[in-house]
């Protein structure tokens, strides 16, 4: 079964300002992704191809990447995402008025791999991805205009996936 999630979101600025923002992936000024909400991502070298890593329990390695312009990663079959054979990507289009940052999953999986991802890791998927527009939102535009807000079942699955505290 496919799972097929686009989240994007149009900006008034030029393809090299918001390509610049995927260029900046798991490095240390990383402006695109959420990691003061969510686990960082990671590699195991620089953002290149062949890099090894991951965010949280989600595994990928790099695929493809055109600096400024798209970087695709490949799900490695383990984490999360285990039984999704597939990818998933940012890319930076441009249009008459700006561009549109867009991020990709296009994976398939039995039926099994395909409810994990409907009622787990896909509402995850979308409250990590609107974190993240946001992040590129305030990056480029210095406001973000509608803030993303988590739903009642986004902030029940953090908090049942959270590692339980000992107390001693």
């Amino acid at each position: 079964m496919r799972v097929y999630n686009v989240h994007e979101r149009q900006f008034p600025v030029s393809v090299a300002a918001a390509g610049a923002l995927i260029d900046t992936l798991s490095g240390p000024d990383d402006a695109l992704w959420p990691r003061d909400r969510w686990p960082a991502m990671k590699f195991d070298t620089p953002l290149r191809r062949g890099a090894r890593g991951g965010h949280g329990g989600v595994r990928y390695s790099v695929y493809d990447y055109a600096p400024g312009k798209r970087i695709v990663f490949r799900f490695d079959g383990t984490g999360l995402t285990r039984g999704l054979t597939g990818r998933h990507l940012f890319e930076v289009m441009p249009r008459k008025s700006g561009v549109v940052l867009r991020h990709i999953v296009d994976a398939e999986g039995d039926l099994k791999d395909w409810l994990q991802w409907q009622c787990l890791v896909g509402p995850l998927h979308d409250a990590l991805l609107k974190d993240a527009l946001d992040h590129a939102e305030y990056a480029l535009l210095g406001s973000i205009a509608r803030p993303a807000r988590w739903s009642v079942w986004v902030r029940f699955l953090r908090r049942m996936l959270q590692p339980k505290r000992v107390e001693q």
